[in-house]
């Protein structure tokens, strides 16, 4: 975001006011260096500062921009784990899944902090949203706040990846229309932009000939779901198999995540937490011994490098410069509630759809249905967004077991329950509290 505001133009043509706000004085000092650098290597002139307090940092804000997280992997490591322990079938736990609603338990509290204070200190701002669960934070944003609201994620980028890699088509060459739910969503159109060719048939027909185990973490249930509903879902095998209950063979690398020994190890206890393992295609070759780390690990995240600074393909700066300065950008996918752009789906739910963005505001567009089979996935998730929210607010562990009960990975109710229990008592530092 640092990078990409400050190469926008338009958005440096006027005084910038950049506040870089977090509760961490680590993440802060990284963060604000970096900032310095690159606004000098760019030749911008900003007005740069950094804090803790939260209030201070949004006074006279016209757009919040979010991305938090408390510990991490920590907290993931728990979420994919003891789900698994009861023998529910999650391969994933950040989104979707019994993981999932306890990640968006957490990040609730914070993330609405974060939205009253801006009705209080900044009304009219736009909060601009990339922390996750994104679908189910947006959803409780949009209804217990005032504020505007809209969650981005790339996960369209990555499926627009493997469908050039699939076609063997560029990715600027390709004209498509996607929609549903993030880190859930299916593209229901893919064109050659200059031919107008519809291009599932050849798409089809190449994934024919594709090898089974060729990107098989990223692809392999992708490709059966386009089999079996004729449509190509993204962003990947790790996010998609969170929604279904048949997606474990399809994650070559789910006993790696967080792996350690149980015999030995118990790294809940001793903080010490294992190497996160996103899928077997981003895997990096480890040393047999540790490598030094760095005073301050932040810094890794925030190096300028010597080569051109390069814009991100990510929306948040576009959405920014379309309100602002009254241009439209379109070809945007934005997180927001449906009131039914998505036929057949809950007027209040958050669905992922397309959008384009101008001085007015953010306007999704309006989709065609889709299948029956993908529509009723979708909209029992609705309905588990709708339960998590409701047992936020209510303090209700009756609610999230009705939510739990709902999910296509959860098996046996008496072990819902122990889970409820179980993650309540070892995540009770940051849970809200939950009661029977």
């Amino acid at each position: 975001m640092i990078r990409d505001i400050f190469l926008n133009d338009r958005i440096n043509s006027v005084q910038l006011n950049l506040c870089l706000m977090d509760l961490s004085e680590t993440a802060l000092k990284a963060s604000e260096g970096y900032a310095k650098a690159v606004a000098d290597k760019l030749g911008r002139s900003p007005s740069i500062r950094s804090t803790t307090d939260l209030a201070a940092s949004l006074e006279g804000a016209d757009f919040v921009i979010t991305a938090i997280e408390k510990n991490r992997y920590y907290y993931w490591s728990q979420d994919f784990h003891v789900p698994r322990k009861y023998g529910f079938k999650q391969i994933y736990g950040e989104n979707g899944g019994p993981g999932g609603m306890f990640h968006t338990l957490r990040n609730l509290p914070p993330m609405l902090e974060i939205a009253h204070a801006m009705e209080r200190i900044c009304p009219d701002a736009w909060l601009i949203n990339f922390t996750n669960p994104e679908a189910k934070i947006i959803e409780a944003i949009s209804k217990l706040t005032k504020i505007k609201c809209v969650g981005l994620c790339h996960g369209i980028g990555m499926g627009l990846e493997q469908l050039s890699q699939m076609l063997e088509i560029p990715e600027e060459e390709l004209e498509t229309v996607a929609c549903g739910l993030n880190h859930f969503a299916w593209f229901q159109s893919i064109k050659h932009k200059k031919t107008g060719e519809d291009l599932y048939p050849l798409l089809k027909r190449k994934e024919r000939e594709i090898p089974w185990l060729a990107l098989w973490d990223e692809i392999g249930i992708s490709r059966i779901m386009l089999r079996t509903y004729g449509l190509y879902p993204y962003p990947g095998t790790n996010h998609i198999g969170e929604y279904v209950r048949w997606s474990e063979e399809y994650l070559a690398s789910t006993r790696m995540q967080y792996f350690y020994d149980p015999a030995t190890e118990n790294p809940w206890k001793s903080g010490s937490i294992p190497d996160f393992v996103y899928s077997i295609g981003h895997m990096e070759p480890k040393p047999l011994f540790g490598e030094e780390k760095a005073a301050n690990p932040m810094e890794n995240s925030f190096r300028l490098t010597d080569g051109e600074l390069q814009a991100s393909h990510e929306q948040a700066v576009p959405i920014i410069e379309s309100i602002a300065f009254g241009v439209t950008n379109e070809n945007l996918t934005v997180n927001t509630p449906n009131r039914g752009k998505i036929p057949d789906l809950p007027h209040d739910m958050v669905v992922e759809v397309p959008a384009y963005a101008d001085g007015e505001g953010i306007h999704p567009l309006q989709m065609e249905a889709l299948p029956t089979a993908i529509t009723e996935m979708i909209r029992v998730q609705g309905a588990i967004h709708k339960l998590v929210i409701e047992a936020y607010v209510e303090q209700s562990r009756n609610k999230l077991l009705q939510a739990l009960l709902l999910d296509p990975t959860i098996s046996t109710y008496n072990n819902a329950v122990a889970l409820i229990n179980e993650m309540c008592e070892i995540q009770k530092e940051i849970l809200p509290p939950l009661h029977w």
